[in-house]
Order: structure tokens, then sequence, then C-alpha cells
């Protein structure tokens, strides 16, 4: 398995959106949420529809199990997710069921494969003309990046990506040591 990158051009990401939004607003939605939560693809592939919307509607906050901690876990969905969630229940599966997998495949009853999540983001990748190695994991990796670059304590990332050290976070979500000395190089006090 080859090590992926985060995405960490905003309008890289904002390209992709749209990019993937012309495929369909479910690859639009995969996109969104794996970027917005730092969740696993297996995870994220594994959600049903009764985990993003009840009676009163798209919830703020979803409860799973991951799958490879089994340690249950609750992510709070952001506006702009939530509302992608509705819109493409609205428009895409209008009649979907509770118990339907959220990123249903168009062959059958299915969630998509984990490698037609892969195939998904690598060509939009492509299409904005990004030349790191994205895959799956590039998600997760983008949203640590993000929160860290906005200035989310590095032992709070370290927790909800579930890692053993500050060190592991840092190297995960691409911060160099290039990075790290530009910070101490900058200060003239």
């Amino acid at each position: 398995m080859h090590t992926v990158q985060p995405i960490k051009d905003r309008e890289k990401i904002e390209a992709m959106k749209k990019i993937l939004r012309a495929s369909s607003l479910r690859d639009e939605l995969l996109f969104t949420i794996g970027i917005n939560t730092g969740l696993r693809i297996s995870d994220i592939l594994a959600l049903r529809v009764g985990d993003v919307r009840n009676q009163k509607g798209v919830v703020e906050r979803i409860e799973i199990v991951e799958k490879k901690t089994k340690k249950t876990r609750v992510v709070a969905l952001n506006r702009k997710t939530r509302r992608l969630i509705e819109l493409y229940l609205a428009q895409e599966r209008p009649h979907a069921r509770g118990d339907e997998p959220l990123f249903r495949s168009q062959k059958g009853g299915r969630a998509i494969s984990r490698q037609h999540a892969h195939y998904i983001l690598n060509r939009a990748a492509k299409e904005v003309g990004i030349v790191d190695r994205i895959g799956t994991h590039s998600l997760r990796k983008t949203f640590g990046y993000f929160a860290y670059k906005q200035g989310t304590d590095l032992a709070m990332i370290q927790k909800i990506l579930n890692h053993s050290s500050q060190a592991e976070t840092l190297r995960y979500i691409g911060i160099t040591q290039e990075q790290i000395d530009e910070v101490t190089a900058g200060l003239d006090l």
C-alpha cells in the first residue's frame, strides 16, 4: 500500500467538489464528509441513511462504532455538510429508507466499494491537477491538516485521529520538518 498525501490547497478542494458534483451529489458528499469529519473511508462507506437523517431531518451528530478500533465515536456534522446531505437525499435518494446505504452503488442496493471510492477521488484529483498521490485516506489526512492549519491544538487532532503520539499526527497530516523549521526561523524576537 502506498502512502497518500492530504490535499493542502483550498482552491483544489473547491475545484474537486465542482467536478465531483458534476458526476453526482453522492460523490461530492463522500468527499465532503471525509474532509470535514476525519472518519476513515470504511466508516464513511458503512453509513446508512438512518445514521444521518431521522424524522426531524438531517442530524447534527452521527454516532458510529469505528470498524478499525471498535470504539464508539460521535461526530458533529457542520452546516455545509448537513445541507449537502439534505440536497443529496432530496434530489438523488428521495425515497431512501433508513436502513439503506448512504453511498449506494448504482449496481444494486449495496454501498460503493472502497476501490470505487478511490477511483472517484483519484479521477477528480487528476482533473484539478493534483500530482501528489491521492487515495481514500487523503480525506482523513486533509481533515487533520486543515484542523492543524486553523489552529486546532495538536493534542486534540491526535485524539480525534486516535494516534499514539503528536509526532505521528504531524507525519500523518504531512507537516514536514521544513515547515516546522520555518516557524522557528520566522520568529525574530
